[in-house]
């Protein structure tokens, strides 16, 4: 007999879930979760009587019940995940996953992304309204482009003040490789200032312990004393992320070069690009020195203006 043909998606799930290798992953609440939805409906059946049709009226309930495009998509990600891995293992067989290869993604291509930019008066009006922890967070953030979870996992480890670098593992990024970003006076300034306060092995902390990963009250509030809507599903509403669209922008407008710009913000060159532009850290000292200056007559403009105006 097939292996999957007695085999439950919850005693998959309870076997994927104990893997080292899963249990390990940053992600590793948010794929508990997103298995957990899935058992509520699947979690008695066989595997390999799930049908597409079964998996689209668990899309539109889950749709309907206000999740968003993205979020579905992931958990049926994440579930397809679990399956092919069992599939490697000899758990399931190859039908088992045919129902999850059918299944269309609810967000379309593009649909999903985003051009609301933070605008430099916006920037030091929420710098003027945030907590201590969020200031530092939010300079580092506008002044590299790093994600969320790069700067809130950041380690004392992971800076390198002799040659002036962040330096990002793969334990303390998304990406699969080390990334290694400038450090300009804006961020020395923050690190130095952290490194006289706190002792941690966190970089940023709130009374003395790791932020985690959420900062949306704190964001919230200051974006609410700044007067700047906040919230994906705001119109024009500010979110975190959109710092690093902010960022890159920046960067095309200080004329840095492409090459550059992805490095730094850590995306993969592309074509040709990938086999003959290695950058060094020379290379990409001098355009952070470039954006920089660029970054510094900018924000001096913007504080005459609020001058002015105030």
């Amino acid at each position: 007999m097939l292996p999957e043909s007695k085999t439950t998606f919850k005693e998959l799930a309870d076997w994927y879930l104990n893997l080292k290798s899963i249990k390990k992953l940053k992600s590793y609440k948010r794929i508990c979760v997103a298995l957990g939805q899935f058992n509520a409906v699947f979690g008695q059946q066989v595997v390999n009587t799930i049908k597409p049709e079964e998996l689209e009226d668990y899309q539109e309930k889950r749709l309907e019940g206000g999740k968003t495009p993205a979020t579905v998509d992931m958990e049926l990600s994440i579930a397809k995940t679990m399956i092919t891995k069992a599939l490697d293992n000899d758990k399931v067989g190859a039908h088992a996953l045919k129902a999850f290869r059918r299944i269309k993604r609810k967000l379309k291509r593009g649909s999903n992304s985003r051009d609301r930019k933070l605008s430099f008066e916006e920037y030091k009006k929420l710098l003027d309204t945030s907590p201590p922890h969020l200031e530092a967070i939010l300079i580092v953030a506008f002044n590299t482009g790093m994600r969320k979870g790069e700067i809130l996992n950041l380690k004392w480890e992971n800076i390198d003040r002799k040659k002036g670098f962040i330096r990002l593992t793969p334990d303390s990024t998304k990406e699969a490789k080390t990334k290694s970003i400038p450090i300009n006076h804006h961020v020395a300034e923050v690190l130095d200032n952290l490194a006289r306060a706190i002792h941690h092995d966190y970089v940023f902390t709130y009374h003395r312990k790791p932020i985690g990963e959420d900062l949306r009250t704190a964001l919230q509030n200051a974006c609410d004393a700044a007067g700047i809507t906040y919230g994906q599903k705001e119109k024009d509403g500010f979110r975190f992320h959109d710092i690093r669209t902010t960022v890159k922008t920046n960067m095309l407008r200080a004329g840095l070069d492409k090459a550059l710009r992805d490095t730094i913000l850590g995306h993969s060159l592309e074509g040709m690009d990938a086999f003959y532009l290695k950058p060094t850290e020379e290379d990409l000292k001098e355009a952070m020195g470039k954006y920089t200056q660029w970054l510094d007559g900018q924000l001096d403009s913007a504080s005459v203006d609020q001058n002015i105006r105030g």
